[in-house]
């Protein structure tokens, strides 16, 4: 490996793509959260880890040497109505930090201040939202989920006023880029194609390099076809996860859909207790655009959007483009629903998925939806079921199964009878698939409500606990259980 250094391959595009900008230096910084394991994987300077040089650097008081701080330019369709500009209103790109040519990431401060993209905004964040997202983000990656990271968080000791005033924070936010659908959309759209190749050319070749190969070998066209094939394959297979795991995202416009396939924005997210198949958290989200059971369609739509934006590159003849952007939006479906057959299985403990374990998955969603059941906790009591473990672990007292669900329970049997893979493998994985704990939104909650006293200890704990989903720990008769009534979290909010 290489000695990791600074790069801005994305702000050298130019001033088409990108505008300068200044992180606000915060008036009294102090450190919420560090993420020393992302630290260590970054191979992030020991000088910078957690320490005072870090802190004001983050917060905006010095200069990073060798960054150079910008703000990126895109559109993009907000709840189905397209914005033609949008761009990091309150997000800065410190740059790429690269530790070799094929791995790259950019170092991002949210919520650090005013960006050319604010349209207004004072550009801040409050304390929420960049507890919520240095938490789930996190506990994302641990369920193997690809997404974008949280390095630190940081209470800036300044006031920003949404309904009222609260408590300013910043997160550094750590992705293989942050280029999305609305960047493609910007510039196919609001710029009719000025800088569209450009564009292309780069998100190919940072993403997708060891399929476009050579880079001076392949045509614009050729990268073009590769950006959107497997970013389509990586969309539909991120949502699978997000299905299996009960994760609604909460405001999946096509600005907050990356290339790269990563799920960024955590804003009004939350995770299904009681399991609910139209469950809808986000505060935004009047209509449910986007609640649990719309994620995939509306995934779709959005790729589809995508597709359309790259017409222009794909081929000359407009006939040509549009039947291979079609034929390649006409395998989401196949995608999306090979990836969540193949997390069922898992969950299951099946060998494969057969044609009549639809009927089998359906039943068992529908008995948790109809008897109030607990997601998670329904598939890790299953789990122990074939585990055969339950009196070695606190789930009986965690999660009671229903008369519905005990009779459910015969059919898998039966079904996993006849399972051609060893037992012991197919509860294997049963168990690398459904986690103990997940980053519940009562959690999530109080660890934001002590953070605004200024009190991490929560934050910590809760950071701690959902690095290792899968096992059971101490104190999970707190992590794993479900929220009591009062503790319910029904609505989220994204903090702009």
């Amino acid at each position: 490996m290489s000695i990791p250094h600074w790069q801005h391959s994305y702000q050298a595009l130019g001033s088409r793509f990108t505008s300068r900008a200044k992180p606000e230096p915060a008036s009294s910084p102090e450190w919420m959260g560090w993420n020393e394991v992302l630290a260590e994987h970054l191979h992030w300077p020991q000088d910078l880890r957690k320490t005072e040089e870090a802190l004001a650097a983050f917060a905006g008081q010095t200069n990073l040497e060798g960054t150079s701080p910008s703000a990126s330019v895109y559109a993009g369709h907000q709840f189905g109505e397209y914005n033609p500009q949008l761009g990091d209103g309150r997000a800065i790109l410190l740059g790429e930090w690269t530790l070799s040519p094929s791995e790259q990431y950019d170092i991002q401060l949210k919520g650090a201040g005013q960006t050319p993209y604010s349209r207004g905004g004072d550009g801040k964040s409050p304390v929420g939202p960049v507890v919520r997202e240095y938490l789930v983000s996190e506990a994302m990656h641990h369920l193997g989920v690809p997404t974008t990271r949280a390095l630190a968080a940081i209470a800036t000791g300044d006031r920003v006023f949404r309904n009222t005033f609260e408590p300013g924070a910043v997160m550094v936010r750590v992705a293989k880029s942050h280029l999305r659908f609305g960047s493609i959309q910007y510039f196919a759209m609001t710029r009719d194609g000025d800088g569209l190749r450009e564009l292309v050319d780069y998100a190919a070749e940072r993403h997708f390099s060891e399929i476009t190969g050579a880079k001076s070998a392949e045509s614009t066209a050729a990268k073009a076809e590769v950006l959107l094939e497997e970013t389509v394959k990586r969309i539909a297979s991120v949502v699978a996860h997000w299905q299996s795991l009960g994760f609604v995202h909460g405001v999946m416009n096509t600005d907050n859909m990356l290339l790269s396939g990563e799920t960024i924005d955590y804003g009004p997210c939350a995770f299904v207790d009681t399991f609910k198949a139209d469950a809808m958290f986000s505060a935004i989200d009047s209509r449910g655009r986007y609640r649990l059971s719309n994620q995939p369609g509306i995934a779709h739509w959005n790729t589809s959007v995508l597709a359309s934006c790259l017409l222009k590159i794909l081929n000359p003849s407009e006939d040509r483009a549009v039947a291979y952007a079609q034929s390649v939006i006409d395998e989401f479906p196949r995608w999306y629903t090979d990836a969540y057959k193949i997390r069922i299985a898992a969950k299951l403990g099946l060998d494969s998925f057969r044609p009549e374990d639809t009927e089998l998955h359906d039943g068992f969603l529908k008995i948790l939806e109809e008897d109030q059941l607990d997601l998670s906790l329904a598939y890790r009591w299953l789990t122990h079921q074939a585990l055969k473990d339950s009196g070695q672990t606190p789930i009986g007292d965690l999660f009671t199964p229903s008369g519905g669900l005990l009779d459910w329970l015969s059919a898998w049997e039966r079904r996993r009878a006849s399972n051609k893979a060893e037992s012991q493998e197919t509860s294997g994985r049963m168990h690398k698939a459904n986690p103990v704990v997940i980053p519940r939104n009562h959690h999530v909650a109080a660890a934001i409500a002590d953070a605004e006293a200024q009190d991490y200890e929560y934050l910590q704990a809760a950071f701690e606990r959902w690095r290792n989903p899968f096992d059971w720990q101490d104190n999970d008769r707190l992590w794993a259980a479900s929220p009591t009534p009062t503790e319910r979290v029904t609505r989220t909010f994204c903090g702009t």
